[in-house]
């Protein structure tokens, strides 16, 4: 299989080699998280001549008497070389309990530069947060954006490739399957029950799965929607499912933790203030969530568009936000080390009505960071209009904001 170079991510990553500190990479299952680490081993073998690799990959048959740290402790006492820099990978490594203990001490004896994976948040927020707390930097691994995804793939830019792109999304494995007929799809819907069942139900001891599924049903038909977990509540129940609120933040916060959703809060633009009450939810991957609701190009394509933008903020790095200005909404408003983006996200600008919301809403922010207008079609106003940016989403996801 051809290991396709990620240098947004390993660019990232190499300054912090042989630095005292745990390099966690973290994102959901199966968007590559493996393949930026071997690409990090073939780097030290390159830069290191006698360098000692220690590679360890928890879904492999080979690692599964390794449960916790003491089993990890055994299975390494005998792998180090003295004399030689030592490099420790470990794929998945929330599948070891205790396994914070065996990194702090590691680190603590300067053993070796420590490298590992993982597919959920509760592993930065509970077990290395609290044993290992300034002692690890974290990187975030996406699926592929549209620019890798038409590397990957072999595509040229086109409109065509946007259209897959927005199907199929950016799982990686899927160049190895090519995207013709419903094979992608069914790939697909065996991550997500994977996901489902290893970082969410496993994990998070969920009970009610059924109940999970038709949470995630209802998060696919309502990307971008502003809702609260009582809604969604009442929702359920008219449906026939009685949950309480309380119960679906809990699979909420559960499918959050697996990166396999987003939650996205709102602020108050120009403020300090975060609302506790609506935010919405999109999805790590276009693909994953069209493999569980199907794709319906006339009526997804509003809700796929506002998806990949969303992803996109991320990919480049800003914390994302819904906008709160008064009674108007700014659909993202992004924040990278204090330097901000806002967008707003329409399918098209046809009507005057139209582009009164979505330029006037930008227009009240009184700043002067970039503010963009992205469409899916072509732009029909110009490069600019009254200081704000209309980008079509094609040339917006080709951009570094």
């Amino acid at each position: 299989m051809k290991l396709i170079e990620r240098p947004i991510y390993t660019n990232r990553i190499i300054p912090f080699i042989d630095k005292q500190v745990i390099k966690v990479l973290t994102g959901q299952r199966r968007v590559g998280k493996s393949y930026v680490m071997m690409q990090l081993m073939n780097h030290i073998r390159t830069t290191v001549a006698d360098a000692n690799i220690i590679y360890i990959n928890m879904e492999m048959e080979d690692f599964i008497p390794i449960i916790s740290n003491i089993e990890l402790n055994e299975y390494l006492k005998d792998k180090w070389i003295e004399g030689k820099p030592n490099y420790l990978f470990i794929d998945e490594v929330q599948e070891i309990a205790s396994f914070e203990r065996s990194l702090r001490s590691l680190l603590a004896k300067n053993t070796c530069d420590i490298y590992c994976t993982g597919s959920n948040a509760n592993m930065l927020s509970g077990e290395l947060a609290t044993h290992l707390s300034g002692r690890y930097v974290t990187f975030h691994i996406h699926s592929l954006n549209y620019q890798e995804f038409l590397q990957f793939h072999g595509l040229e830019n086109s409109f065509e490739s946007m259209l897959k792109y927005l199907k199929y999304g950016g799982m990686p494995f899927l160049a190895n399957l090519g995207l013709e007929d419903d094979t992608p799809f069914e790939y697909l819907r065996n991550v997500y029950s994977t996901i489902l069942l290893k970082d969410v139900v496993a994990r998070e001891n969920i009970r009610n799965i059924s109940f999970l599924e038709n949470l995630v049903a209802y998060l696919a038909d309502n990307i971008g929607s502003l809702f609260s977990a009582s809604n969604i509540s009442k929702y359920l129940k008219s449906q026939k499912v009685d949950i309480t609120p309380q119960l679906t933040i809990n699979y909420l916060r559960a499918l959050a933790n697996a990166y396999f959703v987003h939650k996205v809060v709102r602020s108050e633009i120009g403020g300090l203030k975060i609302f506790e009450i609506g935010e919405k939810y999109y999805f790590e991957d276009t693909g994953l969530r069209n493999s569980i609701v199907g794709f319906n190009q006339r009526a997804d394509l509003h809700k796929l568009l506002e998806n990949v933008v969303y992803v996109h903020l991320l990919h480049q790095g800003y914390t994302v936000f819904v906008g709160k200005l008064g009674n108007r909404e700014i659909d993202f408003t992004g924040d990278k080390n204090g330097v901000k983006i806002y967008v707003q996200v329409c399918l098209t600008l046809y009507h005057e009505e139209t582009i009164e919301r979505e330029f006037g809403n930008l227009k009240q922010i009184e700043d002067n960071y970039p503010k963009y207008v992205v469409t899916f079609n072509d732009a029909i106003l110009g490069e600019n209009h009254g200081g704000i940016l209309q980008k079509n989403l094609i040339d917006f996801l080709m951009m570094d904001v």
